[in-house]
């Protein structure tokens, strides 16, 4: 008999998905869930994108453009100071993709993952896709949500295969300091680990914050997958280009298996990856500082409301504590999109430490996210 899978069956639907799809429907919303950039494309990719049209319908080889490729090199040694050469970077569709590419080619069937939670939602369901068991690491409040490596021992098994890092992170905001980073490489040395770091927010950082890829750390080269993407950066969402830096044996699995993927990553988007990386920052460093002002607007009120929460250093999400009102954040989100008409997304969505929090994003305009908040707190005198 025909069946849809167990596996697929399996996966959740994401409330983040009925949430937006509610807020585009109902323009009455205001929706505080994006988790892309709320600016168009930069104007020299919107540009290139017209001038090359006619030149990007065939096929890209599964490895990547030898032009991009060369770049890429260049821009990771240059601003992650990873010592990748040509043969260690694969272009993807998504850093998403890569990160799949990465599970497929490194873990087998019933072998283990680490995983942050709360943590971003895809992370857990690509894991059980691949048929691997997502062990998740519980991530704290009180240590503003940085992973901590004695909890990451407790968490290791005979079974474990790799650890998953997201730094700036989604939900939470957190950048992983460099001292952290260095204890999880130690780790990952001591216990032959495999780290998948994800880290597509690397230029949306802010105020003292540094941002480290723990792929550039000594002794880090055959164990460390470290995944990018010009969505964030570059307001790229919709264009689909990511790219992954890892050891070369593994690179070459993860390029074979891309063919039976998505074949190439487009060929007009890798063209335009290639403009973005010869572009100047100032468009990135604009959104970042129209980010902070939001930032420093929104955790300040969302602190003043009853809603403990941590200054942001990175990325475009406060995660904030509900639980002095409710501690279902699926029913305090359903009702604040029901009874003030504004969108968040419950902190549950993000694994179970994610329970008693929201995520609110601050890739909104300014007035939109102010008119938000004020609809929060005019219904939180009534709750």
């Amino acid at each position: 008999m025909k069946h849809i899978s167990e596996r697929e069956e399996e996966l959740p639907y994401g409330v983040i998905h009925k949430l937006l799809k509610i807020a585009v429907e109902d323009k009455s919303i205001i929706s505080l869930g994006p988790g892309e950039p709320d600016f168009p494309a930069p104007p020299e990719i919107i540009e290139h994108t017209k001038k090359i049209a006619d030149q990007v319908n065939h096929y890209s080889p599964p490895a990547g453009r030898h032009e991009l490729k060369e770049a890429l090199v260049k821009k990771v040694r240059k601003e992650n100071k990873i010592k990748a050469d040509f043969d260690m970077v694969l272009p993807t569709t998504g850093s998403q993709e890569g990160l799949m590419l990465a599970m497929m080619c490194t873990i087998d069937a019933t072998e283990q993952i680490i995983i942050p939670n709360p943590g971003f939602f895809g992370y857990v369901s690509t894991a059980e896709l691949v048929d691997a068991v997502p062990m998740p690491l519980q991530l704290k409040e009180e240590n503003k949500f940085e992973p901590d490596p004695d909890d990451i021992k407790k968490v290791i098994t005979g079974k474990t295969s790799a650890i998953l890092l997201n730094t700036p992170a989604n939900p939470t905001g957190n950048v992983i300091s460099k001292k952290i980073l260095e204890e999880i490489a130690d780790i990952a040395i001591d216990k032959d680990l495999y780290v998948f770091s994800d880290e597509a927010y690397e230029h949306i950082i802010y105020d003292n914050a540094k941002h480290v890829s723990i792929g550039s750390l000594n002794g880090m080269h055959d164990y460390v997958v470290s995944l990018f993407t010009f969505s964030k950066s570059f307001a790229m969402c919709g264009y689909r280009i990511g790219y992954a830096v890892g050891p070369k044996d593994l690179i070459e699995a993860m390029a074979k298996s891309h063919t039976y993927t998505t074949i190439a990553t487009p060929t007009i988007s890798q063209f335009l990856a290639l403009r973005a990386l010869e572009m100047k920052r100032t468009y990135t460093n604009m959104m970042v500082k129209e980010y902070k002002r939001r930032r420093n607007m929104l955790v300040k009120r969302l602190n003043d409301m009853g809603f403990p929460t941590h200054m942001p250093q990175g990325a475009f999400y406060a995660f904030s504590n509900i639980q002095r009102f409710d501690k279902d954040s699926k029913r305090f989100a359903a009702t604040l999109l029901e009874k003030a008409k504004v969108a968040v997304v419950p902190g549950i969505e993000f694994g179970i430490y994610g329970e008693g929090f929201i995520r609110v994003s601050f890739a909104t305009k300014y007035e939109l996210i102010e008119k938000a908040l004020d609809r929060i707190e005019k219904f939180l005198q009534k709750y």
